[in-house]
């Protein structure tokens, strides 16, 4: 037999009070017995069955279990595939503390909702490097999107084609996981200036693979951090301003299929994109049996509900007169 909770505070304050109670309820009986020159040998059964039913519903609180079974568990998942924008435009200040910042924070939230899903970030701008394999450690997870910084990509203009064609290389090596279940999230504030990108897209669709698209910045743009001051274009020496531009982002989602999400000043559109992931059917991984107990607590109340019944229903007199 296997109890589900041990005894606790509360128990043991119901034994002692129990125990007090009753202890000076027999003390007042033997009293009043010896006073009346009486026997009352007959407390000792009520003692006997008023102890029986509560010993019972204690049982009963400590959730006992046997009678072992076989159970069939199932482990269910999809594989999610990040990919991230480093390129310089993103240390903008349009959003607070900066657009890198804020999706490294959204991006833990959107990480934690699926703990049984394996997820990979892809890091890019003019080109694209693996940062994190597909994997369900989410400590490894939370540790990698603390480092990320746009010093980690070469700087250039923003190319949606290498990210995309790593993700599928990825998912293709992987012989395993369905398309059905595969997903890949673009995270982007600016304009695609590859020529390869509507190749990958086509690719990504004739494998039915799930594409979203979350941009970040807003439409008014701001300025990006460089040293003491703010990054100047080197032809005229004015401050540079970088505006969202989400027509590449959108285009991305629609061709494929999927749904295009934002971030902006006030607008935050995480939870839809994680609702969105959520509703998207994971695949069966494996299969296993686990032995399980079923809490029986039940009997145990049923049978000190008889006996209080029993304890109502015949009375004893304890004092025989």
């Amino acid at each position: 037999m296997i109890w589900n909770n041990d005894l606790g505070i509360l128990e043991t304050v119901f034994i002692l009070v129990f125990l007090l109670l009753y202890g000076l309820y027999i003390f007042r009986t033997h009293k009043k017995a010896k006073y009346l020159r009486t026997s009352s040998k007959y407390v000792w059964l009520k003692f006997l069955l008023r102890s029986s039913y509560f010993i019972l519903l204690i049982l009963a609180l400590l959730g006992p279990s046997f009678g072992e079974t076989k159970q069939e568990v199932k482990s269910v998942g999809k594989d999610i595939f990040y990919l991230v924008d480093l390129s310089r435009s993103m240390d903008a200040i349009d959003i607070q503390p900066s657009r890198m910042e804020r999706i490294k924070h959204e991006l833990k939230g959107i990480t934690a909702a699926f703990p049984s899903d394996r997820q990979g970030i892809i890091i890019f701008s003019s080109e694209a490097f693996l940062q994190c394999p597909l994997t369900s450690d989410q400590s490894a997870l939370r540790l990698i999107l603390e480092s990320l910084n746009t010093g980690l990509v070469p700087s250039g203009g923003t190319d949606f084609a290498p990210p995309l064609k790593m993700a599928l290389e990825k998912f293709e090596n992987d012989k395993d996981t369905k398309t059905n279940s595969k997903i890949i999230i673009m995270i982007s504030d600016g304009e695609d200036f590859g020529e390869e990108t509507d190749d990958a897209i086509d690719e990504i669709e004739d494998l039915g693979i799930k594409l979203f698209a979350l941009g970040i910045g807003t439409e008014k743009g701001g300025k990006i951090p460089s040293g003491s001051g703010f990054k100047k274009d080197q032809r005229n020496g004015e401050t540079i301003i970088t505006k969202l531009n989400p027509t590449d982002l959108q285009d991305l989602a629609n061709q494929t299929g999927g749904k295009y999400f934002e971030i902006g000043e006030v607008q935050n559109d995480v939870q839809r994109l994680i609702n969105s992931i959520q509703a998207i059917q994971g695949e069966v991984r494996g299969v296993k049996q686990i032995d399980t107990t079923t809490n029986k607590y039940y009997y145990f109340l049923y049978a000190a509900l008889f006996l209080a019944i029993i304890d109502v229903l015949f009375t004893i007199k304890v004092i025989k007169i």
